[in-house]
């Protein structure tokens, strides 16, 4: 995907999110998010700051001071103490926009609402669609930086990364990475997995199972 497909793929996913969560039950906006210690609102507070420019990451890191682990995390739980309704229509305000967070491209901006939008609707039972190939550029990037230790610490803010030490086949797009036993599956499965979601792995299969039928912890 070229640079321009990048960007509308991010906007069709910020608009299905917004949906979704303009769907949701106030029961649901409390329920626990794929991403551990943080709920639903959580996420979607962390969703309205894909925009954040020096000034507001610096003014984050002072309200919130420690890792930037922490710091993400505690912005997205300040973030998540707006209404529902002003936190649905900031996602959906950001589309047609090309700005992204201070330090990061555009690429990130896409797995960022790409993996958070299945946080939100994996575990409750929601459907969220996402398209192969942006599926597959996701994980593209995800793959390649994992290899940077820059991208080591982007990738561990809520856990580890899985082994390496496995071929990734996508069955439902031409996608492959890595060298080893296979796990085959959805991309979008392959994505959480690669992100650390352990929700990613039951929809896995290939000689890469454990011998428990398990795939490789994250």
């Amino acid at each position: 995907m070229n640079e321009d497909q990048v960007w509308a793929a991010i906007d069709t996913q910020r608009l299905r999110t917004a949906d979704l969560l303009d769907n949701l039950t106030p029961a649901e906006w409390d329920e626990p998010s794929l991403c551990e210690g943080w709920t639903v609102r959580d996420v979607a507070g962390h969703l309205t700051l894909q925009q954040a420019g020096l000034g507001t990451a610096l003014r984050g890191a002072l309200r919130h001071p420690g890792s930037l682990n922490h710091m993400i995390r505690e912005s997205g739980r300040y973030q998540a103490r707006l209404p529902t309704e002003r936190l649905v229509a900031d996602i959906r305000g950001m589309v047609g926009s090309r700005r992204h967070n201070f330090g990061v491209t555009y690429l990130e901006t896409l797995v960022d609402i790409v993996v958070h939008g299945q946080d939100i609707a994996v575990p409750l039972s929601r459907d969220l669609a996402v398209e192969p190939e942006t599926a597959a550029a996701a994980a593209t990037r995800v793959w390649a930086y994992q290899a940077t230790r820059m991208g080591r610490q982007k990738a561990r803010v809520f856990s580890d990364l899985p082994e390496r030490s496995h071929r990734f086949t996508a069955t439902d797009i031409e996608w492959s990475a890595g060298e080893g036993p296979e796990l085959r599956g959805p991309i979008v499965a392959i994505l959480l997995v690669l992100t650390g979601r352990a929700a990613g792995r039951s929809r896995l299969t290939g000689a890469g199972l454990d011998p428990t039928g398990r795939p490789p912890q994250a």
